[in-house]
């Protein structure tokens, strides 16, 4: 059965979590990181040297890395649904979840989540966040062009670019954050909600995380 390493409220994990339900995948949870711990384990960094989550284990494959796990699966079991056997298409799914890394989840995930809800008040670097959510405004304004006149980001079917950038928008409509008008993703985040490995597996509580630099 497939292994899946990781906490639920990790970001990265979200991801990974969200493609195995809509492939409706059997598997075993293992709680991992952040107060549960367990990332300096020898048989942990047996499977990533780097001691991060998310870590996959099907059968004798060890996948580590978010995206790298999404590719996998979507190979693996997902019949060219999620991620297309058409090098053309495919390469537009990827320069699209490669630009999540690089840029969104660079600025949001690094620069508004973290610098505004993860650090104490007191340590908050305020000239920094707002320049992070200035780029974060203007990334989400390039979406909302995108998904003009379609219901996802390339067109009529959910792809690992709605995963890998999706999973952003619960945290970000979420976030006590100053937001720029957004009807497309707005409309987009509500198609994601209605498919429930979304709903459960992305709109997961994170107060949990609320001032905590330490995972």
């Amino acid at each position: 059965m497939l292994k899946v390493w990781g906490r639920r409220s990790s970001f990265n994990v979200q991801k990974v979590m969200w493609l195995i339900g809509e492939l409706e995948l059997a598997h075993e949870h293992i709680d991992a990181g952040g107060k549960f711990g367990g990332l300096d384990l020898p048989d942990f960094l047996a499977m990533n040297p780097h001691g991060r989550i998310p870590v996959i284990q099907d059968g004798d494959a060890i996948v580590w890395e978010s995206h790298a796990i999404l590719r996998y699966l979507a190979a693996r079991v997902g019949a060219g649904q999620f991620w297309s056997g058409d090098p053309v298409a495919r390469a537009r799914i990827d320069g699209w979840m490669d630009w999540s890394q690089t840029s969104l989840q660079a600025d949001f995930l690094g620069g508004v989540f973290w610098g505004f809800y993860r650090t104490p008040d007191a340590e908050r670097n305020w000239p920094a966040i707002r320049a992070a959510l200035k780029r974060c405004a203007a990334h989400f304004e390039k979406l909302d062009r995108l998904l003009e006149g379609r219901p996802y980001l390339l067109g009529d079917a959910l792809t690992l670019a709605d995963i890998a950038i999706g999973t952003s928008l619960y945290r970000y409509f979420e976030l006590e954050i100053e937001r720029p008008s957004l009807p497309q993703v707005e409309r987009w985040y509500r198609t994601l909600q209605q498919h429930a490995a979304f709903a459960e597996h992305v709109m997961v509580p994170f107060e949990e995380l609320r001032g905590h630099l330490d995972y």
